[in-house]
């Protein structure tokens, strides 16, 4: 079940303020408070989803098109797709997903090394 008082729906309700990045009705990508790379950005759906399995799964396949569309369009206007970015998305428990609300983080500005 979704938790409407973890930290993401709280931001989108801005009782607790970000550095936005973009946002508009349906999504809002912004600086990670803890960033892991020079640049980090989170980018999350205004739907309360809680990963995403759930987020592909949604009805709605036009929502989920339009959040990687934004996804594109945060990389590009951030000129992460001249340099290179990692997309990363935690889900469940093994994989330390911190928030229940789906969320992505793109990083970059620097080499991110391999993955080991």
């Amino acid at each position: 079940m979704y938790d409407n008082n973890n930290i993401f729906a709280k931001i989108i309700r801005k009782e607790i303020p970000c550095e936005s990045v973009y946002e508009d009705k349906k999504v809002l990508f912004f600086n990670d408070i803890n960033p892991l790379a020079k640049i980090h950005i989170l980018g999350i759906p205004k739907k309360p989803v809680i990963n995403y399995r759930e987020f592909i799964s949604l009805k709605d396949k036009d929502f989920v098109l339009y959040f990687f569309d934004k996804t594109l369009e945060v990389i590009k206007n951030i000129g992460l797709d001249k340099t290179g970015y990692r997309i990363i998305t935690n889900d469940g428990l093994d994989s330390n997903q911190e928030v229940p609300h789906f969320h992505i983080h793109i990083l970059g500005g620097d080499n991110l090394g391999g993955l080991k």
